[in-house]
């Protein structure tokens, strides 16, 4: 995967755990609001991925 690849997945990511957090928060589910902010990690660690391709090139 490329660089804008890892950015794309990257800010699906965080879009969809921002989702599903505020959603925890308004039905008081704990679940899915840690799953929400889990989601919102993985997504910024796909970011500084692509970030880290884009410095040293796609080759990673």
């Amino acid at each position: 995967m490329g660089e804008a690849t890892d950015k794309l997945k990257a800010a699906g990511n965080k879009l969809a755990g921002n989702v599903k957090e505020g959603i925890g928060k308004a039905t008081d589910n704990a679940s899915l609001e840690a799953e929400g902010k889990a989601q919102k990690l993985k997504g910024s660690a796909q970011d500084v991925k692509g970030s880290v391709k884009g410095t040293l090139g796609d080759d990673i």
